[in-house]
């Protein structure tokens, strides 16, 4: 059985999926399994399509000290014991930059760009990088291919796409990007299924999770994102602080004396949910407290949502429907109230009853502006990609690339 292997690198978790090749090209998942707890108590779980569980192992800290090692283990699992040798590996890799606005076949040459991104995707760029850089020096010929959440939206125009500075400067790099495209584009690939008669309209998706982020499709194609140069603008996140003035940046340098690490630190690690509550980055945390702090980030949250939507509906010159995705999206009964509610202006009307059992359309049947429930599938767009990229090969087959 010829398989893919998806991998999703965080800094404390390795993630990693499994799909089967079928006869007729579809891909099924076979396996979805993740090596979290790095460094402090590191543990292997693993489960089969059905959900039945395959691992569950924990190991001492020393044994997994870093995302390398941890992929190591992971890999030696699926080859030893599940007998799975992949003919390729997908990996989600944060920022492609100006260089790339699709996947790509992995060489040194393309890691070697990828690593002068760092800066712009510190949590997880080298994250990302060292998985890919540890199957290279393993596995040499097996065939690797980077999917970018930055390539869906490079379909921006200059207007989206520019920042009000010298263009020196956008010449180099310095632009907005987009972030959460791999989510976006297998929105953008379900919703003529879900819902074929906006498919082709003016949607709005909010991707909430830890991180959060929202884009304007129009035709399938996304045409403004919340998210620019990196993944700190737009929205609050769990630990990111969103849409900031560049000022309170040059604020904690002159007159804190931070450094540049320590504000990136700051801005990446003690903001947004967790810097307003004082109390937790996880949104069903903050929903079970009665802290008047947790109460002010959760209605900071909607407020900013609310305000982005109105900042994407006007680069849509209108809106046909708005689309919840990832964790709190597809989770939160009240967080989805709370937009809809602040939405109420653009015509969005929900059925509550609908919301409270998670049906796929959760607004009334006379609402203006439909809103919809639609998990997303970052690993399967990578496993999509990763096997076009692979039959698109002039010459071989496939199955020359396995390794033993």
């Amino acid at each position: 059985m010829d398989t893919i292997l998806v991998v999703n690198a965080g800094s404390s978790s390795v993630k990693f999926q499994v799909f089967s090749i079928e006869g007729d090209g579809k891909l099924q998942r076979q396996i979805k399994g993740q090596m979290d707890g790095i460094g402090t108590r590191p543990r292997l779980r693993a489960s089969g399509a059905d959900g039945s569980p395959l691992a569950d192992r924990a190991y001492p800290i020393e044994a997994v000290p870093d995302v390398p090692v941890a992929m190591g283990i992971a890999g030696d699992w699926l080859r030893n014991e599940l007998r799975i040798i992949p003919i390729a590996v997908g990996h989600r890799v944060v920022h492609g930059g100006p260089d790339y606005d699709r996947p790509v076949l992995i060489d040194h040459g393309v890691v070697a760009r990828l690593e002068r991104l760092i800066a712009l995707a510190p949590l997880h760029q080298p994250h990302n990088l060292a998985t890919i850089r540890s199957v290279l020096a393993k596995f040499p010929t097996l065939p690797q291919v980077a999917c970018f959440d930055t390539a869906f939206h490079r379909t921006h125009d200059a207007m989206a796409d520019y920042y009000a500075i010298p263009h020196q400067l956008h010449a180099e790099g310095v632009r907005r990007y987009g972030f959460h495209g791999l989510s976006y584009e297998y929105i953008a690939s379900t919703l003529p299924h879900v819902a074929p008669e906006v498919a082709n309209g003016r949607v709005i998706v909010a991707h909430l999770g830890n991180g959060a982020s929202m884009v304007a499709l129009k035709d399938g194609r996304s045409v403004e994102s919340t998210m620019g140069f990196t993944a700190l603008d737009g929205l609050p996140m769990g630990t990111r602080p969103g849409q900031i003035d560049p000022g309170v940046v040059l604020y904690l340098i002159s007159e804190k004396g931070m450094s540049a690490a320590a504000v990136q630190d700051f801005l990446y690690r003690d903001c947004g949910l967790k810097g307003l509550s004082g109390i937790s980055n996880d949104m069903r945390e903050l929903e079970a407290s009665d802290d008047p702090r947790a109460i002010l980030a959760i209605d900071y949250f909607l407020y900013r949502i609310s305000l982005n939507a109105g900042m994407l509906a006007a680069a849509l010159q209108g809106l046909d429907a708005f689309v919840f995705t990832a964790g709190i999206g597809e989770g939160s009964v009240r967080i989805r109230a709370g937009v809809a509610e602040r939405l109420g202006w653009l015509g969005v009307a929900l059925d509550p009853a609908e919301n409270s059992r998670q049906a796929r359309r959760i607004s009334r049947s006379d609402s203006r502006v439909p809103v919809y429930v639609v998990p997303t599938d970052e690993e399967l767009m990578i496993a999509r990609h990763t096997l076009s990229l692979l039959s698109s090969r002039p010459s071989a087959n496939p199955n020359h690339a396995r390794v033993s």
